[in-house]
């Protein structure tokens, strides 16, 4: 198998095509990436900005170039020696119109040669959850009519722009006659006929025939499960592989899957063993992916958490908690607020999947005997629902793998000491089901039940976590990230590198990212917010300050303030971490391009944290009001706060940026395989998608790999543009592509530092049986930059030593980043080599 080195994350769309991409080879060749990582590139619908809403996973997406703009790119990867690896959507296609498979099913119902294809209850008909209203409102609204298809020319009922294929049963022989129907009782009576129904879309959360990704109507679960919808679904996927075109897969949302290790066995056997593949997967506290996947590991959303042990003062970040509950007005209890967010979705968002759900379970108890009452069960059902810790189990028709029936166990007894044990004998019921334990006729009814609880359970953590509860608490908005623990914890050292002692043992060939298409804010913003745990009370300070300062914008309405103080503080938080480094108080323009960027997340951020609006029913009033303020603070007007803001942010930059070279190092050396989200290897200060998915400008990354800065690499200029990090990284990458094997399988070594800056300094080596490779970062450095984020950093580390194993001890090394030559001894004084900030140092 071939491991990539660096993989380079391209989103395709939005101006991105094979052709565009193809022309940035040479500059990811001398960047130092291995393979290019393309987001999905199958044909998506025709206002795709992402491609994870698939209508045809056999067809290369002739929007970004086609199947010969496809191997275009490929010629120009392997004559530059490089591999592709391509996203893959296995769980889900688009409820599009433009899907022909789906489309075939809303025209011949279960006896479309695709009603197996999606995840469908057939015991009712098709639910198209895609009109304003209900069927009776708009037709009585003149909404709906009859017309024929201009595509197909077939009968159909058109509702504003869509033409939904009427049955050939319902209009074959007498087709002038439909096609004259204006009547509404007529109408009603042909909608009757088919074997779908259209209904509002505000519906589709509690009544829906078939299975959602997430909570998305627009996009229906696929029975990849089945080997002729898996070989359906994958002929062109497996042709790239087998033909060499692609060299891996990066498997979307595979806890959707209704059996995840079954899925990737057939899949590893079809793709062979040469091919890397790598699963989109959220990993809790503690948990490991299987080890009988037959995988390389994940995308890396662990990594990312594993940073903040690193980044985080853990001795200050209290004080931060008790500024912000301050804030609040209240301690705020997250395993409280965690309840709150998973009940929501339980009884709201996911009223559907939980009544199927119920029902079976009532249905299975039944059969066997035993008959709860079902408000009795419910409760049972809800509340071991909330309480799952974990995405999933991965239980299978023969019931759950022992390790699953463990921490079932866990939760169980967990849950049954709580304040919310539900009645015992209903949650035995639940608990047997799943585990399998029912009479023989129930058996299969009992499988169905634990497979629709476990790709339930994945969805509801997500929405309640990351879509919700990191949307209502905003003591740290660096912490509310994708694969991040919510409950309160600790952060330390010893912890990060167990961590990577771990990943070395477990997955060392998973990918390491630090952003992604899907996190909450791009890796250098979240670098920046991080320096807020260092200093609470001057953060504090600054918000309370900039609140008064805008106090005049704050708007009274009948449920309350807006923003409240607890919305503000999310407020200057996050324009605090998306702030460009070189943007001045004054620069009109770049206000205003800020200012675009900054009300789209502020609305998405309101309507995520369901509070006083949501996408489901907004709140006008509250969002307008919020939004004016978020205004207010951009404009070119404000200059008083603009010019205090600016000014108060500075030493946060600072420290920001030694962050941003800490964690960039740390990637580019831990285990794992360093995932370069476009534009990334410079500067990220992104927000939460879209604006995570924006074109980078690469003409200037180019210009400035090539640039050389007469000022030195370390000057400020270098840190404020980001070119000291895209040349941190094209250095290591380059060590990478020479040393492979010691960045692979090289033992994880944490090295301590003892003295007066101890804490000050993250340390670590990666040895193998030739090489050795020593690793010297900072950390926690916001009190000492003095003014100034570049050299020397010499009296940052005064008096702190690293002492040398005897394996590491009396060797010669070269600093990667200085090209200067060493002799360490038995001890490494940080603030004798450290010139500069990180040391890497690999042994010659």
């Amino acid at each position: 198998m071939s491991i990539p080195t660096a993989t380079y994350r391209i989103q395709f769309r939005n101006g991105m095509t094979f052709d565009r991409a193809a022309g940035l080879v040479p500059y990811m060749k001398k960047l130092g990436i291995s393979h290019l990582y393309a987001s999905p590139v199958f044909t998506a619908t025709a206002d795709s900005t992402h491609g994870y809403d698939v209508t045809d996973a056999n067809e290369i997406d002739p929007s970004i170039g086609g199947r010969a703009g496809f191997d275009r790119m490929v010629a120009a990867l392997k004559q530059a020696g490089l591999g592709l690896i391509l996203d893959i959507v296995p769980n889900h296609m688009a409820t599009s119109l433009e899907n022909a498979w789906w489309r075939d099913v809303i025209e011949h119902g279960e006896q479309s040669r695709y009603a197996r294809h999606f995840d469908i209850d057939w015991s009712r008909p098709l639910t198209l959850p895609f009109l304003g209203d209900t069927f009776e409102a708009v037709l009585e609204n003149g909404e709906i009519s009859v017309k024929r298809d201009p595509a197909s020319g077939k009968p159909a009922f058109v509702y504003y722009d869509n033409y939904y294929p009427l049955t050939p049963a319902s209009w074959q022989g007498r087709e002038a006659e439909v096609l004259a129907l204006s009547d509404n009782a007529a109408l009603a009576e042909l909608h009757q006929r088919q074997p779908y129904r259209l209904m509002s879309w505000r519906d589709a959360p509690r009544d829906l025939s078939y299975r959602r990704f997430f909570e998305i109507t627009g996009l229906a679960g696929v029975r990849v499960e089945d080997e002729a919808v898996f070989d359906d679904t994958h002929r062109l996927i497996l042709e790239l592989v087998r033909s060499g075109a692609v060299d891996g897969l990066r498997v979307d949302h595979v806890d959707g899957l209704a059996d995840p290790k079954g899925y990737l066995e057939r899949l590893r056997q079809q793709a062979g063993p040469d091919c890397y593949i790598t699963v989109e997967k959220i990993l809790g506290k503690g948990e490991h992916i299987p080890d009988d996947w037959p995988i390389s590991g994940t995308t890396g959303y662990e990594f990312i958490a594993a940073l903040s042990d690193v980044l985080v003062d853990d001795d200050n970040i209290d004080r931060l908690r008790h500024a912000y509950e301050e804030v609040v007005g209240e301690a705020v209890d997250m395993r409280a607020e965690l309840r709150k967010a998973k009940l929501l979705m339980v009884d709201r968002n996911f009223e559907g999947e939980f009544t199927t759900l119920l029902r079976l379970a009532g249905e299975i108890a039944r059969a066997d005997g035993v008959a709860p009452e079902e408000d009795t069960l419910r409760a049972a059902l809800r509340e071991l629902l909330v309480a799952f810790p974990v995405y999933r189990t991965y239980g299978t028709a023969e019931g759950l793998t022992q390790a699953d029936a463990t921490l079932l166990q866990k939760v169980v007894l967990k849950l049954t000491a709580s304040d919310h044990a539900p009645d015992a004998q209903a949650l035995d019921v639940v608990t047997r089901i799943l585990s399998g334990e029912v009479a023989e006729a129930a058996r299969h009814d009992a499988a169905t039940f634990r497979t629709r609880f476990q790709q339930l359970t994945g969805p509801l953590m997500a929405k309640s976590v990351e879509d919700t509860l990191f949307f209502r608490q905003h003591m740290e908005l660096a912490l509310n990230e994708v694969g991040a623990e919510p409950m309160r914890r600790t952060f330390s050292l010893t912890r990060f590198h167990d961590e990577m002692k771990t990943r070395r043992e477990r997955q060392p060939d998973a990918l390491s990212g630090t952003s992604t298409h899907d996190t909450k804010r791009g890796e250098d913003a979240r670098a920046r917010l991080y320096t807020l745990t260092e200093a609470p009370e001057r953060w504090a300070e600054c918000v309370a300050r900039w609140r008064q300062m805008n106090q005049t914008k704050v708007v009274f309405l009948n449920d309350g303030t807006a923003p409240k103080g607890v919305d503000t503080w999310m407020l200057y938080q996050a324009l605090a971490g998306v702030w460009p480094t070189t943007l001045a108080p004054d620069d009109t323009a770049g206000l205003a391009e800020l200012e675009t960027r900054f009300l789209d997340f502020v609305e998405k951020a309101l309507r995520e944290a369901k509070l006083r609006t949501d996408w489901v029913d907004t709140n006008d009033a509250y969002e307008k009001a919020v939004l004016d303020y978020a205004r207010h603070l951009l404009s070119p007007d404000n200059q008083d706060f603009l010019q205090d803001f600016v000014a108060s942010l500075a030493p946060f930059m600072r420290a920001g940026l030694v962050n941003s070279l800490t964690q960039t190092v740390i990637k580019l050396t831990a285990p794992g395989v360093p995932d370069i989200y476009q534009g990334s290897e410079a500067l990220n200060f992104s927000l939460v998608d879209p604006d995570n998915r924006r074109d980078p400008d690469f003409p200037a990354l180019e210009q400035m790999l090539d640039h050389e800065n007469p000022g030195g690499l370390y000057a400020v200029e270098s840190w404020l543009s980001g070119e000291l990090k895209q040349h941190v990284i094209h250095n290591v990458l380059t060590l990478r592509q020479q040393n492979p094997a010691l960045f692979r399988r090289g033992d994880y070594l944490p090295l301590a530092a003892q003295g007066e800056h101890a804490d000050n300094v993250i340390a670590y080596a990666r040895t193998d049986s030739r090489d050795a490779l020593i690793v010297i970062a900072p950390r926690l450095v916001f009190s000492a930059l003095d003014g100034s984020v570049a050299g020397p950093h010499a009296e940052r580390w005064a008096g702190t030593s690293i002492a040398l194993p005897p394996a590491l001890a009396n060797r010669r090394y070269r600093d990667l980043l200085t090209g200067e030559t060493l002799e360490p001894g038995d001890h490494i004084d940080p603030g004798s080599v450290a010139r500069n900030g990180a040391v890497i140092l690999i042994s010659v």
